[in-house]
């Protein structure tokens, strides 16, 4: 039989408001009286309905989070963040995969509204009119984690990524590079593609050095993408000194990559890339890389979430936290 709030109400001695009343974490009730409801909620194993309690408060202290890839540990990271923040304020998350197809993104996007959450965590790609419309149909406020729209009419939070590549390329141009090529994301994805193709680009325009069109491939983010384009570098004559890659995980495949080919890293051939992740640290020679806060994004994210599911005031609805140079040994001093 499932035990109800009247049955904790009838061990304990008290009436059913004041369970209510304990459950929801009002502070109006005796702790002697609080004691004894607790330990009759001990004892008769109860677990308040949810659903039921969501119905009454017009709440379901549920977040939903959207996330591009579970298996990629820069988005776990990202998770991670979200989720202390959630228990810090209560909230629970349903966390859903989406694979970063524009079609499953909208699918889940209302599957989690139907399901009545309190708010949405958006972590994607490319933000279309589609996503636009979808969120706009909401009646619940929805923040983007780690992507932003076109037009920055939607809360965000995110890393200025056109600087990020700049600041990377930089790093090669400083160390004697000139023939520097890229492995990009796709020119469709605004941050992890277009943002940072635009920041290589801008930094050999500043440089004064001509952009080659052979020295830019594009990958998926994947590391087999990279093995595809490091040896169709390797093909070029003459081939480059230095490789920057839009993502850590396209760098592991390059330096493997070249170095498969017969050659150093980073002697004959420099790498450097965007988001530190932990197997960025693991592979001979470390990668040197510009970190994201991915842990900050998420928490970030969700506070921000929070302020706007109570109608806390907010001074800034486009958050843009900082990036950082970790130098290790795929690129010479």
């Amino acid at each position: 039989m499932t035990v109800t709030i009247y049955d904790v109400a009838r061990e304990a001695g008290v009436s059913m408001a004041t369970v209510s009343r304990v459950v929801n974490n009002n502070p109006n009730v005796k702790p002697q009286t609080r004691k004894k409801v607790f330990e009759a909620i001990e004892r008769l194993g109860y677990r308040p309905n949810a659903v039921a309690r969501g119905l009454a408060s017009k709440k379901t202290t549920t977040v939903g989070v959207v996330i591009p890839d579970i298996s990629n540990s820069i988005f776990a990271e990202v998770a991670r963040g979200i989720e202390d923040i959630a228990n810090m304020y209560h909230y629970n998350i349903i966390l859903c995969n989406a694979d970063k197809k524009k079609e499953k993104e909208i699918r889940v996007i209302n599957t989690l509204l139907e399901k009545q959450v309190d708010g949405l965590l958006f972590m994607g790609g490319v933000v279309t009119e589609e996503h636009i419309q979808a969120f706009r149909t909401s009646s619940v406020p929805v923040v983007l984690c780690g992507t932003k729209d076109e037009n920055q009419a939607m809360a965000s939070v995110d890393i200025d990524h056109e600087k990020a590549a700049f600041d990377a390329v930089n790093v090669l141009i400083e160390a004697g590079h000139r023939d520097i090529a890229m492995i990009s994301g796709t020119l469709q994805d605004p941050a992890n593609g277009f943002a940072r193709y635009q920041g290589y680009k801008r930094a050999l325009e500043t440089a004064g050095i001509p952009l080659r069109d052979e020295y830019v491939r594009i990958g998926n983010y994947r590391y087999e993408s990279s093995v595809d384009a490091v040896n169709y570098f390797l093909e070029l004559s003459p081939k480059p000194t230095a490789i920057f890659s839009a993502t850590d995980e396209m760098a592991i495949g390059a330096i493997h990559t070249i170095q498969d080919n017969g050659l150093r890293v980073p002697e004959d051939i420099a790498v450097i890339s965007v988001d530190n992740i932990r197997m960025a640290s693991m592979v001979r020679p470390t990668l040197t890389t510009v970190a994201q806060p991915m842990y900050d994004i998420g928490a970030v994210s969700m506070r921000l979430l929070t302020k706007l599911m109570n109608k806390e005031s907010t001074d800034n609805m486009q958050v843009i936290l900082p990036h950082e140079i970790i130098n290790r040994h795929s690129v010479k001093a």
